[in-house]
């Protein structure tokens, strides 16, 4: 066998021989252990191989490996939705299931095209929601996910995000140091907030995509792709009222943030925000590939039988994994660990920004945090950042990097890493940083 043989248009971050995984451990086929802050994305939210889900998977594979659900219904998918109900809001109460992030976006913006008879989709600068055509043109993040796939689909729109440290009102009002205090504490506002994304949205309403064309407004309650960045609470807030006011559906785009990865189940509830549809995918079956959108029965009972489906999904092996995961998570405490461990690993991080000035802002909710690269004048530093990851990986922490330019580590452990590893992984970055400066 030779990698040869494998498309390159997967990006390698890595390149390791990998034999197996064990909880918050990668290793290769030499026997080398890597502690590995990658989680698959964001995936193995349980970490690896966990023995309750493993036995889960290889119980529904032994009974049935493809359900067609046009044919049947499962007891596992029927058991699924009932264990996504007693963790979402109550008003998410309809599922629909796909196999993949993207699908479920797609679907997403099927749905509210179909409730709303409206035909446009908001979305916004530094978001990323997949690679199909229509994901491709509401993704923001960095063109190198769509040049040369243009023309992409038409009726989508980018507004800005509430990124207060590259905010260009804070930038003009407020020190370096004030602008990643205020992103540091976000989604607390303090008042603090200016406003700006919201004015700029009532301005594209106004002057590119009418409310009565717009079906929906999608948005990531953390950015993930686009650097990391919590927005404060009014953002979201914000979208909230102006959805209700027009008849405009809000969509949480949560596959990177749901299933405990803030320290919540969901970023929603960090905001008190509810939204009209909520996409979920990554954490929701540690590691299978499974994803879904929840809504309430009026949203979702109104969409036409037929006019959306698959062969396989929703896979009935995944969803038996999905129904463990949540189980295991909420047995094992794993969104309280998310939560204790964050606020660790946030701690650590902004020590270290005090004493090494490329680090320019530390952001984000529970296991889920950025550190961002900049040089003196402010400006991306991808160099460091870059000979920084290099020296964590040559030490045996596995992490991946984000941002429109490239300049953010993103810290993604898995959920139920240990306080003992969390201090591991921040000695082995202080160590690179230290090699660098």
């Amino acid at each position: 066998m030779s990698k040869e043989n494998l498309s390159p248009a997967w990006a390698a971050a890595f390149d390791i021989a990998i034999d197996h995984g064990e909880g918050s451990y990668l290793y290769d086929t030499a026997g080398k252990r890597y502690l590995d802050f990658t989680s698959g994305i964001g995936v193995t939210n349980t970490g690896h191989a966990h023995p309750r889900i493993v036995k889960a998977i290889q119980d529904q594979a032994a009974k049935l490996i493809h359900g067609q659900i046009g044919v049947g219904k499962a007891q596992c998918v029927l058991d699924l939705t009932d264990e996504l109900m007693t963790v979402l809001p109550k008003q998410l109460d309809m599922f629909h299931f796909g196999n993949s992030g993207a699908e479920a976006v797609e679907a997403a913006v099927k749905l509210a095209k179909q409730v709303t008879g409206r035909t446009n989709i908001i979305a916004f600068e530094g978001s990323f929601h997949g690679r199909t055509h229509m994901t491709m043109a509401m993704t923001k993040s960095k063109t190198s996910y769509s040049v040369k796939y243009q023309p992409l689909p038409s009726g989508v729109f980018s507004n800005p995000y509430a990124h207060c440290y590259h905010c260009p009102i804070s930038k003009r009002t407020m020190s370096d140091q004030a602008r990643a205090e205020l992103s540091a504490s976000c989604p607390d506002d303090g008042g603090a907030c200016c406003g700006w994304p919201l004015e700029q949205l009532h301005f594209l309403l106004k002057t590119q995509s009418a409310p009565s064309e717009t079906a929906a407004i999608v948005v990531e309650p953390l950015l993930g792709e686009g650097g990391y960045v919590a927005p404060p609470a009014s953002f979201l807030r914000g979208l909230r009222e102006i959805c209700d006011h027009y008849g405009i559906l809000l969509v949480f785009d949560e596959i990177q943030t749901g299933f405990g990865r803030t320290g919540k189940w969901f970023a929603m509830e960090h905001y008190d925000v509810l939204p009209d549809v909520v996409i979920m995918a990554k954490g929701l079956a540690s590691g299978m590939p499974i994803s879904g959108i929840a809504a309430n029965h009026k949203v979702m009972g109104s969409w036409s039988p037929g006019s959306h489906g698959g062969t396989y999904a929703p896979n009935v092996v995944c969803a038996a994994a999905g129904v463990e995961t949540i189980r295991v998570m909420r047995d094992e405490k794993i969104v309280e660990n998310a939560a204790a461990r964050g606020a660790q690993l946030r701690k650590g991080l902004l020590d270290l920004k005090k004493e090494f000035g490329q680090i320019g802002d530390v952001r984000g909710l529970g296991c889920m945090i950025g550190t961002e690269f900049v040089k003196p004048d402010g400006s991306p530093d991808a160099a460091t950042m870059n000979k920084v990851n290099q020296y964590c990986t040559e030490h045996n922490l596995l992490m991946l990097t984000c941002g429109t330019y490239g300049n953010v580590i993103r810290w993604i452990p898995p959920l139920v890493v240990t306080e003992q590893q969390i201090d591991e992984s921040l000695k082995i970055f202080a160590a690179a940083l230290d090699s660098v400066a």
